[in-house]
């Protein structure tokens, strides 16, 4: 659209004003204008940075940039986790929140006032990214009492799976016998930078994932969780049954009021069931969960005597 017309009207003369006059009326808007600023300066404070969205569908993930999710929505499409795709959404029993940077800063005391119970935060990808707003979203959801917990988004492409274990143990995954602290996160999905399978046989898959798994039980003594999907986990695995028995689930099937499961997993510990939830404290979208069980089993669960 033109910012201006195409054609130039005759310019008018403006009336003579005295210098003085003139002054007074820069001072006043210089005044103005610093009065409007202030007043910018106080909200951002009291808010925040606000969110940014993430990537469109159609748009490139940059690497280090990629959130629980952004293989799942190549997958499944980003329609299918439009709100009222359930009906009714499953907000029932013990629910929780997965984040991320792309949330901004996050009120977690409105969050636990909303009635999260749980929420798990990236921590790392790869062997050398570090989500900007770990720490916070770490410290932050602690201090308000949710029981939290930390992911990393799986790079098969990148290194083998003992050595970004080891690097999300020590970013971040790690566990502590503090009553809020749920195990850690294999976040194994649709890879958001190329092929789906990450170049990978299944063979091949199998084996990065088992790595990951024992390096990570290595160091903090805890049975890593899987997050994935049932068409990833059957087609990039070859439908693998060998880690049923050692990990807990958690399944991501939007758009549906039951969740498909990978082979072998008898149920799902955790059910991300949409990408576009709301929550009070949270700027604009945000992945909604629930917990297979009761609060006690969530305790349980971050306890260790599950």
């Amino acid at each position: 659209m033109a910012l201006f017309p195409s054609t130039c009207p005759e310019v008018a003369v403006p009336a003579y004003r005295s210098p003085s006059r003139r002054l007074k009326r820069s001072r006043r808007a210089l005044l103005a204008a610093g009065a409007l600023g202030s007043a910018a300066a106080l909200v951002l404070t009291a808010t925040g940075p606000a969110a940014a969205a993430p990537p469109d569908p159609d748009e490139p993930v940059r690497p280090g940039q990629a959130w629980m999710g952004a293989g799942t929505r190549i997958e499944q499409g980003p329609s299918s986790s439009v709100p009222g795709g359930v009906t009714p959404m499953d907000t029932s029993g013990v629910q929780g929140v997965d984040v991320s940077h792309w949330q901004g800063a996050i009120n977690w005391g409105s969050v636990k006032a909303a009635g999260i119970d749980f929420a798990y935060m990236k921590a790392t990808e790869g062997t050398s990214f570090k989500d900007s707003r770990f720490s916070a979203n770490y410290t932050g959801s602690y201090n308000a009492g949710l029981i939290r917990g930390a992911y990393h988004f799986a790079r098969p492409d990148v290194s083998n799976g003992a050595t970004q274990a080891g690097y999300f143990a020590g970013n971040g995954g790690g566990w502590s016998r503090d009553g809020k602290t749920l195990p850690g996160v294999l976040d194994i999905e649709h890879n958001p930078y190329g092929a789906m399978c990450y170049g990978l046989s299944t063979t091949q898959m199998r084996t990065w994932i088992n790595d990951f798994y024992n390096t990570y039980k290595a160091r903090t003594t805890r049975d890593v969780v899987i997050y994935t999907t049932a068409s990833w986990w059957n087609t990039c695995t070859g439908s693998w049954t060998g880690m049923s028995a050692k990990s807990p689930l958690w399944v991501a099937h939007w758009g549906t009021s039951s969740p498909n499961i990978p082979a072998g997993f008898p149920t799902w510990t955790i059910w991300q069931y949409t990408a576009t939830g709301r929550v009070s404290g949270v700027s604009g979208d945000v992945d909604r969960n629930k917990f297979n069980g009761s609060p006690a089993r969530l305790q349980a669960l971050a306890d260790n005597t599950a």
